[in-house]
C-alpha cells in the first residue's frame, strides 16, 4: 500500500500504518514489537480519565513507556471535560505528545456511563471535551465510530465538529456501535469523513492483510489505516503492510517474552504471554493440544519451552 508520513499537529509519524489501542493488549512490550515491524504510530490501551484523577496505580501502569519505544500516543476515555483535561495534564502523560480521545468503545459498561461511543449521541459534549483537552497543550486526536445504529449515521457531521473543536487527526472505525467488531466495514462513511475535513483521517476496520489495507485506502481515500485485532494474531502483518522482511515466529515470541518480563512481574508475564502464544499458535498443526499446555504453564520459562517446541 502507499506509505507516507502523517503530520499530526507538530509531530510527524514514520508512516501511515497505525496500531489501534486494544484494551488488555497494547502494553509497552507489544507496542514496541509492532513498532519494530513497521507500525508508524502505536496507541496505549484505553485509560480512564477518572482513574488517573483518583490515583489508580493500574491506570498508571497502562501508560508505561521508555526511550526505546519512540513516538507513541496515549488514549483516554471519559465524559467530563475538566477531568479529561486534567488527565491530559497528568504527569504520567508527559512522554506522550499525542492524546487520543475514545469516542467509539461499544462495551456496555462504558456506553452506559455516557463514555466511548455514547458521545456520538451527545456531539455538544464531545466538542466540549475536545476543546478542553486542547487547552492542555497536547495534540488531541479522536477515534470514533460512524454511528450507534445504521439508521443514525453521523460520520461527516461528527468529523466536522471534532475538527472545529481542535482535533488534529481523526480515526474512523467504519462500523456502528451495535455491530461491535463484526459485519462489513462501511467504506462510504469513512470516505464522507475524509471529504468533510481538512485534517488527516485514518481508516479503521477489517484490515487482516496488505490487500485489505490497500482496499481500505482506495475505497475511502483515507490518509492511512489502523490495524486492530489482526495484530494480536500476527504482529508481523505490519511487515507486509510496510514492506519490511519478516522474522521467525519463535524470534518474535522470544523478543516479546523478554521485554514483557523486563517491565512486568512474573505473574503478569506468565498470564499475558500464555494469551499471546495462544493467538500466535492459531492455525498451527496440533494447536488445540498446544493451547492446553500453554494455559497450564505456571512460569515464563515453561511457556518458552513450549514455544520452542512449536516454532523451533
Amino acid at each position: 500500500m502507499r506509505l507516507t508520513p502523517i503530520s499530526i499537529g507538530n509531530v510527524t509519524t514514520e508512516n501511515n500504518v497505525f496500531l489501534a489501542p486494544l484494551a488488555g493488549y497494547t502494553n509497552y512490550p507489544f507496542r514496541r514489537l509492532c513498532k519494530g515491524y513497521g507500525a508508524g504510530l502505536c496507541y496505549t490501551e484505553m485509560v480512564s480519565a477518572k482513574g488517573l484523577k483518583y490515583g489508580s496505580e493500574n491506570t498508571k501502569e497502562l501508560l508505561y513507556t521508555d526511550e526505546n519505544e519512540g513516538l507513541c500516543a496515549a488514549q483516554i476515555f471519559g465524559s467530563e471535560p475538566d477531568t479529561m483535561r486534567a488527565a491530559c495534564e497528568h504527569e504520567t502523560f508527559a512522554p506522550f505528545p499525542i492524546v487520543d480521545i475514545n469516542m467509539g468503545c461499544p462495551v456496555p459498561k462504558i456506553y452506559k456511563n455516557g463514555e466511548g461511543s455514547a458521545l456520538l449521541e451527545n456531539p455538544i459534549l464531545a466538542e466540549k471535551i475536545v476543546k478542553e483537552c486542547v487547552k492542555s497543550g497536547k495534540i488531541i486526536t479522536v477515534k470514533f465510530r460512524i454511528g450507534i445504529t445504521e439508521d443514525k449515521l453521523i460520520t461527516a457531521e461528527f468529523a466536522k465538529r471534532m475538527e472545529g473543536a481542535g482535533a488534529s487527526l481523526l480515526t474512523v472505525h467504519g462500523r456502528t456501535r451495535d455491530k461491535i467488531y463484526a459485519g462489513e466495514v462501511n467504506f462510504a462513511e469513512i470516505a464522507a469523513a475524509k471529504k468533510a475535513v481538512h485534517i488527516p483521517v485514518i481508516a479503521n476496520g477489517g484490515v487482516f492483510s496488505d490487500t485489505d489495507g490497500e482496499r481500505l485506502m482506495k475505497e475511502t481515500g483515507a490518509d492511512g489505516v489502523m490495524v486492530a485485532r489482526a495484530a494480536l494474531f500476527d504482529p508481523q502483518l505490519f511487515c507486509d503492510l510496510t514492506g519490511k522482511g519478516r522474522e521467525s515466529k519463535l524470534k518474535m515470541f522470544e523478543k516479546q517474552l523478554k521485554w514483557t518480563g523486563t517491565v512486568c512481574d512474573e505473574r503478569f508475564t506468565t498470564v499475558f504471554m500464555r494469551k499471546m502464544a495462544a493467538f500466535y499458535v492459531k492455525g498451527e498443526k496440533g494447536a488445540a493440544a498446544y493451547k492446553d499446555r500453554l494455559f497450564s504453564a505456571q512460569s515464563a520459562d515453561e511457556i518458552l519451552v513450549i514455544a520452542r517446541e512449536i516454532w523451533g
